[in-house]
């Protein structure tokens, strides 16, 4: 099986929102509809704390970036990562408001998806610092498929870095065979 590198940006703002940050992660890897051997969390960038976006009435968020490598295809990693935001209570009634839990697929590999449900690179992506920043930390070099640019270069000319602040540290990973790991 081809495995890709994939990666997940996570936000919440109510709550206790790194708890919810914890518990999303936790989930991803261990949903029922998730063979292990489909789905490895790699590594957890720094938490973030991050002004809102889109909509300023609302408390601020925490964000982070997971790198996962999977065998999992872009419609099966979206299928897990909405039954998490469902799971957590995630409403998607009101677009930029406040939640529980905000699971995105950022990049899957190199590959550009187009559907009606799903947009791969994530198509706001170079507008938001509180994305770009956890993921310049895991993975400045990478690539932007459709722009060109690496990551570190999205960042240095994106809007809104003042609104993102370092929090605290990496995730605790959940591991199958025991304790998590250190990122």
């Amino acid at each position: 099986m081809e495995t890709v590198t994939a990666y997940l940006g996570l936000g919440a703002n109510l709550g206790e929102r790194r708890g919810n940050l914890e518990r999303a992660a936790d989930l991803l890897f261990r949903s029922p509809s998730t063979p292990v051997s489909n789905l490895q969390l790699l590594r957890s960038s720094s938490v973030y704390e991050t002004a809102p976006w889109g909509y300023a009435n609302q408390p601020d968020f925490l964000n982070c970036v997971l790198e996962l490598e999977t065998g999992l295809t872009s419609d099966q990693l979206l299928d897990i990562t909405q039954g998490v935001e469902r799971e957590m209570g995630r409403e998607w009634s009101l677009r930029y408001r406040p939640r529980v839990i905000d699971v995105d697929i950022l990049f899957y590999g190199a590959i550009i998806i187009e559907q009606a449900n799903l947009q791969i690179p994530h198509p706001r992506l170079h507008q938001r610092a509180f994305v770009l920043a956890p993921l310049a930390e895991l993975a400045p070099e990478l690539t932007h498929p459709v722009l060109g640019l690496t990551v570190r270069e999205i960042m240095a000319e994106v809007d809104g870095k003042s609104g993102v602040k370092l929090w605290g540290p990496p995730l605790d990973l959940p591991h199958p065979d025991g304790p998590a790991l250190q990122a």
